[in-house]
């Protein structure tokens, strides 16, 4: 057996949440979902780059002052 994918567990939660909406509308569905696998995708590439930003910004692909803007946000730092 082999493990979910990212994009799976995504996807099913995804699913789930709507079906649990039950009838209700959805609201602000991509913020929620940015802000919610942000801040753990910061927290592990921060640990894995011994909480250097330069290298956790090279790492993610972001200029280092928009990794510094993004840590603040979820209170990181």
């Amino acid at each position: 057996m082999s493990k979910p994918t990212l994009d799976s567990c995504v996807r099913d939660s995804l699913q789930t949440y709507f079906k649990d909406l039950a009838g209700e509308a959805p609201c602000n569905v991509y913020d929620m979902l940015i802000k919610t696998v942000e801040k753990p995708l910061l927290e592990v590439v921060m640990q894995y780059a011994d909480q250097n930003q330069s290298k956790a910004a090279e790492c993610l692909g972001l200029n280092r002052n928009t990794l510094r803007k993004k840590l603040i946000e979820h209170q990181l730092i």
